[in-house]
């Protein structure tokens, strides 16, 4: 792909170069991740308040901690491209805080799930919009990923969880399955709605856009298949 300079300053919106058009979506990615991130973390301090165990409360909070962490880092990143992190955040705190509401745990294991589900679809997402990044911008991507260690976690305490009461397996099994599609719903809206992809796919013709699209989102379906079958759930 052609090589691109993602830590030059914006300019002014009404410019519509792609080196411009590549800008404006990093700072709606950058803008996008890093609500997730803040979002995770004060989720994930405020239910580690329910945890059944002082163990999980403990590593619960430390996950809250590396959320902060990578909040944090996504930020500095906004700041290097001459953005101010809460004016690229602000567009999607309405359609995060929706879908937050509309997927309220009901106790401590929808909680649990809540996390798994929907920090491996933003997961999944991020490392395949990296593959089509330039390589300054995959690597900071890639590498919150790579050191990001909750989903191993939460799959290892779910795993127990189905283990020590199989009567939970139903119920997780019927949350999960509303999680990924209210998760993938909110990305698809997201995307409409701030034409994430567009900076990637410029000059792409629709039909060819929307078939990438859809591809994206079969990839991401088939991933949270394969993981729900790790559980022995039923996607």
């Amino acid at each position: 792909m052609t090589e691109r300079t993602p830590t030059e300053p914006l300019s002014p919106l009404g410019a519509d170069s792609p080196a411009d058009i590549y800008r404006r979506f990093l700072a709606d990615l950058f803008g996008v991740m890093a609500y997730g991130e803040l979002s995770a973390f004060e989720r994930m301090s405020s239910d580690a308040r329910f945890s059944p165990t002082l163990h999980d409360r403990t590593v619960l909070g430390a996950l809250a901690v590396r959320e902060y962490e990578h909040f944090e880092r996504v930020s500095a990143h906004l700041q290097e491209l001459g953005l101010d992190p809460e004016e690229a955040m602000r567009p999607f705190q309405p359609s995060v805080d929706a879908f937050h509401d509309r997927t309220k745990p009901a106790d401590w294991f929808e909680s649990l799930m809540k996390f798994y589900v929907t920090d491996a679809i933003s997961d999944d997402f991020y490392q395949a919009v990296a593959a089509r990044l330039d390589p300054e911008t995959a690597s900071l991507v890639l590498g919150l990923q790579e050191a990001e260690p909750t989903g191993g976690v939460l799959e290892a305490r779910l795993q127990q969880a189905l283990a020590d009461d199989p009567r939970l397996a139903s119920r997780l099994a019927l949350w999960g399955r509303r999680l990924v599609g209210e998760a993938l719903t909110q990305a698809q809206r997201v995307l409409l709605e701030r034409a994430v992809l567009g900076g990637l796919l410029q000059g792409t013709v629709q039909g060819i856009y929307e078939d990438e699209v859809k591809m994206l989102f079969a990839a991401l379906t088939r991933s949270h298949s394969r993981r729900m079958n790790r559980l022995g759930l039923t996607a």
